[in-house]
């Protein structure tokens, strides 16, 4: 299987690129194209090969969530020409990630674990182990990065640099609750619980628009329903539909994004194992079956798809 790692069209009227951790952004005209690659990362660092059908896996999964959920906040979408594809609305992008946490998971966890008892001015409570449910759910903003970590920032501080005014921000956190509620409820459908997820917003034309993906394995973890109360109750670790497992096999292999440590080599096995993975999901969260497109010359099918959607 071949995977898409980059590309670099050159599309009529298209005036920016940017390349990200995982898709490349193009503009064209006064529209956005976004091309999901196979490209991973993990701790901030994309990992040196990339996950046959991943790139597909995560539009296909963003889109379906964007499309259940436009009663609750209006969203950049409006096409997907082709598997890898996201065609929708240019907005300026608000620099807050809308982090919200339904569990002690993560981040959250191994801040809980080194003795903190606040995480972006929210304080968790005391008594609390691995993967325990908060009383409610938590917002823990983080500031967007242009490169590098993304930084922790209390809503207070937001509020403070003049990131997004009051009213702003009340918005952004309706909407982020609100989309955590129908998120949490689709899962339970499937059979998992959503433990955390982010959420990333855009202005257009004055209005907050939901921009880039949504409960996807990218911005998601989720838990097996089944057996949750039982692993608690024993201390277990709660089985996982998420890329949690690729940040594991990275620390296990001595990488964890910090400075002097190398990235190890992924054998085959490991992004077969990756792919797998990540087909999983789509299936577990979406109900659907997963078809794969076809990846030989996936550059000509996706340039092809795009010029068809302009009428090029």
């Amino acid at each position: 299987m071949e995977a898409l790692y980059e590309t670099d069209f050159k599309f009529p009227g298209q005036s920016k690129f940017y390349r990200g951790k995982v898709r490349d952004v193009y503009t064209v005209n006064d529209r956005l194209v976004m091309i999901a690659s196979d490209r991973i990362s993990a701790f901030d660092h994309i990992l040196p090969r990339a996950i046959p059908h991943k790139g597909q896996v995560l539009n296909q999964t963003a889109s379906y969530f964007l499309n259940a959920t436009r009663d609750i906040v209006p969203n950049w979408l409006e096409a997907n020409p082709d598997p890898n594809v996201a065609i929708g609305i240019q907005c300026e992008p608000i620099k807050i990630e809308m982090v919200i946490r339904g569990y002690l998971a993560g981040h959250a966890w191994r801040v809980y674990r080194d003795g903190g008892r606040i995480l972006c001015g929210v304080e968790m409570p005391d008594g609390m182990v691995e993967s325990d449910p908060f009383p409610e759910p938590i917002i823990t903003p983080a500031t967007k990065a242009e490169e590098g970590h993304d930084e922790d920032i209390s809503a207070e501080d937001i509020l403070k640099q003049g990131l997004v005014s009051e009213e702003q921000w009340s918005k952004l956190a309706a909407y982020t609750r609100a989309l955590f509620q129908r998120g949490s409820e689709m899962a339970k459908e499937r059979g998992l619980i959503l433990v955390d997820t982010k959420y990333e917003f855009g202005i257009h034309d004055g209005e907050i628009i939901l921009i880039d993906e949504i409960h996807t394995p990218d911005s998601s973890r989720y838990y097996y329903a089944d057996g949750y109360e039982e692993r608690q109750a024993k201390g277990m670790h709660q089985k996982q539909l998420s890329k949690e497992f690729v940040r594991e096999w990275l620390m296990e292999n001595g990488f964890q994004g910090l400075e002097g440590q190398v990235m190890p080599e992924m054998p085959d096995d490991f992004v077969q194992s990756v792919t797998a993975r990540y087909v999983e999901l789509f299936e577990r969260v979406t109900g659907r079956t997963f078809e794969p497109a076809k990846t030989d010359k996936i550059q000509d099918r996706i340039q092809t798809n795009i010029a068809s959607y302009f009428g090029w």
